[in-house]
């Protein structure tokens, strides 16, 4: 059982020098993306559904 947990430890820290980490420029441009989209996706869906919220009270 210990030789199996090493093993795991082992190849996990193997696996893990392979990984391309992203450097600070990187990071904060690709969070600066996410929360952008994050925002333009929220205030699309507010519109729609309040658009949709609209037709329904309307036609019922």
């Amino acid at each position: 059982m210990f030789k199996k947990i090493q093993q795991f430890a082992s190849d996990v820290q193997f696996e893990m020098n392979k990984v391309s980490w992203p450097n600070w420029d990187e990071l904060k441009g690709s969070t600066f993306v996410v929360l952008s989209l994050t925002c333009i996706l929220t205030v699309f869906l507010f519109i729609v559904d309040f658009v949709l919220s609209k037709i329904l009270t309307f036609i019922l």
